[in-house]
């Protein structure tokens, strides 16, 4: 059973997700391009089960966790960036698809009045097409991708950024849920709540390291807790 406060003098009214791991499953596709811009580096490719560990830690260090360990140097970096994005973009949904309850789980909290907001290191354009694709009815306050000149996670700056859209809201009704040890961290630094999903990319040891306010093992989860607390 997950583990989290009843307290009721902060209700969650606010939830900002992580994208990949946590509401998509987007890494047969996030491989397939990377692996696709590795051939065309003419650098060998990576298994599938490698991007547990690859993905979730913004584009341009995922290039170089893929690329062999003498050719991880800017110059590689810009030609994977090359190949990867037009590709990716050209088959972002391939295999890409919500994890299952999410959609229920959504629509549950939306019924409740909570809002919501996603906070990705994936770049913003396609941080933007996948929202757009699989989450466009439920009118998301914001969504943040990475950008040039814009500190990935996890910087509690795409959180902060994210509070702009809902003010008046403080930081005791915010909830951040991701997948990996750099979604906990970037709700800690914030000063908010963190969930911790179980069904993406990493385990539930390097969740739990962190103490997050709940671990969920379904999105039924995080959508119970919150009504808990309200």
């Amino acid at each position: 059973m997950p583990k989290y406060s009843t307290s009721k003098k902060n209700m969650i009214k606010f939830v900002i997700f992580d994208l990949d791991g946590t509401l998509l499953d987007t890494m047969e596709d996030i491989a397939g391009a990377c692996n696709h811009a590795l051939k065309m580096c003419g650098c060998p490719e990576r298994r599938l089960e490698e991007y547990n560990m690859l993905i979730g830690r913004g584009i341009f260090n995922l290039f170089r966790g893929a690329l062999p360990e003498g050719l991880r140097n800017d110059d590689m970096v810009r030609k994977m960036h090359g190949f990867f994005v037009p590709y990716y973009n050209s088959h972002i949904c391939d295999r890409t698809r919500p994890y299952e309850g999410i959609y229920d789980m959504l629509d549950r909290l939306a019924g409740q009045g909570v809002s919501f907001a996603i906070a990705s290191n994936k770049y913003q354009e396609g941080t933007e097409k996948l929202a757009d694709l699989f989450f466009g009815k439920y009118g998301f306050r914001c969504i943040l991708g990475q950008k040039d000149g814009f500190p990935i996670k996890p910087d509690p700056a795409i959180v902060h950024e994210a509070l702009k859209a809902v003010p008046g809201t403080t930081l005791d009704e915010v909830l951040y849920c991701g997948d990996s040890d750099v979604d906990m961290m970037t709700g800690h630094n914030a000063g908010v709540k963190t969930a911790g999903v179980t069904w993406g990319f990493r385990s539930r040891e390097e969740l739990e390291a962190y103490s997050p306010w709940l671990i969920a093992d379904t999105p039924e989860e995080i959508s119970r807790a919150i009504m808990a607390e309200k």
